[in-house]
């Protein structure tokens, strides 16, 4: 049966969609290279089992390569492959977008914390 996406948004959302995904490629997008466990360190707040499902989705769906390395203890590294970094772009402004939003949200009164803006990590990479 032929799968219809009435705008091509909805099959944007259908392989990044949801609260880790994108927080997982936006990581790997400035970090190239990235372990399970330093995953864990990023992304404090997923479980184990919630990580390994959205590696393995986002793996399956082509945006990210496991390399698996042949040694005790057993080491894993995932990157972006090039269809990933196809999606650079579209993480950039997701992104740039959040960080004014949460700007926002402080003038408004709110008690909102961004501990760090996208372009701090860039520049953690480059030195």
């Amino acid at each position: 049966m032929q799968k219809v996406y009435n705008i091509g948004v909805e099959a944007t959302l259908e392989v990044i969609g949801g609260k880790w995904k994108p927080i997982i490629l936006c990581h790997l997008n400035h970090h190239g290279k990235i372990r399970t466990n330093e995953f864990r360190r990023l992304i404090p707040g997923i479980s184990q089992k919630m990580l390994t499902n959205q590696l393995r989705e986002l793996e399956q769906a082509g945006l990210i390569h496991r390399k698996v390395f042949n040694q005790v203890p057993p080491k894993v590294e995932y990157s972006l492959t090039s269809y990933g970094h196809g999606m650079e772009p579209i993480l950039n402004m997701l992104c740039t977008w959040g960080e004014k939003h949460v700007e926002l949200l402080q003038d408004k009164g709110e008690d909102v914390l961004l501990k760090q803006r996208d372009e701090d990590i860039a520049m953690q990479q480059t030195s």
